[in-house]
């Protein structure tokens, strides 16, 4: 895929629930910026999510933690659009949003390994392969060798792999830590963690 040369609008998407945002989702950010040329990217908490068992922290919290989690990233801009919807999140949804509010943008949908290879389930996945690129945030692999989805077999073209530093960061993993009343800090930024710790979020009751 060439990423030089385009005159149209560059428009990133990185969804996720952001429950909590933290340092590996910020670098995910930085990474996506630099290496797709993005003039701009949107951070979608997700809403209704119909692949999470759980139940997400509301909806006002994830985004402020959002807002707080990625202000140092000039293109990025958080966008409730989906925490506003009833009923199910679908990305194919926000796409076809996208694709009508900003004219003749070129999208990237940047998502994980572990959802690339779920893709193929996806509502709507021919369509999305049609909407935007999908950009996979590869994890560093002992072999040098890259993972190829089944998506990706199909429709080669439709791929890009964002190279990605090795961080080992859950937000599962934070939620358990802030509910032991450990110090996370270190793993969200210093303004996440002190919303976290204002807002009284995932401590045991």
């Amino acid at each position: 895929m060439t990423l030089a040369g385009a005159a149209v609008q560059r428009v990133g998407i990185l969804g996720g629930a952001f429950d909590p945002p933290h340092l590996a989702h910020l670098a995910l950010a930085r990474v996506a910026v630099a290496q797709l040329q993005l003039d701009q990217l949107r951070i979608i908490p997700t809403g209704q999510a119909w692949h999470k068992p759980r139940t997400l922290t509301p909806a006002q919290h994830r985004l402020a933690m959002a807002q707080l989690a990625f202000a140092e990233v000039p293109q990025a801009m958080v966008d409730a659009r989906e925490t506003c919807r009833s009923g199910p999140s679908y990305t194919i949804d926000t796409l076809r949003e996208l694709r009508a509010e900003v004219a003749g943008a070129q999208l990237f949908l940047i998502i994980g390994a572990d959802q690339a290879q779920a893709l193929t389930s996806w509502h709507g996945c021919q369509e999305i392969l049609q909407s935007a690129t999908i950009c996979v945030a590869d994890r560093p692999h002992s072999t040098g060798a890259r993972t190829v989805f089944d998506a990706e077999s199909a429709f080669p073209q439709r791929f890009f792999h964002l190279q990605m530093p090795a961080m080992a960061l859950s937000a599962t993993d934070i939620r358990s830590a802030v509910s032991t009343h450990q110090n996370v800090t270190a793993l969200v930024g210093e303004s996440v963690a002190r919303y976290i710790a204002a807002h009284h979020l995932y401590s045991i009751p």
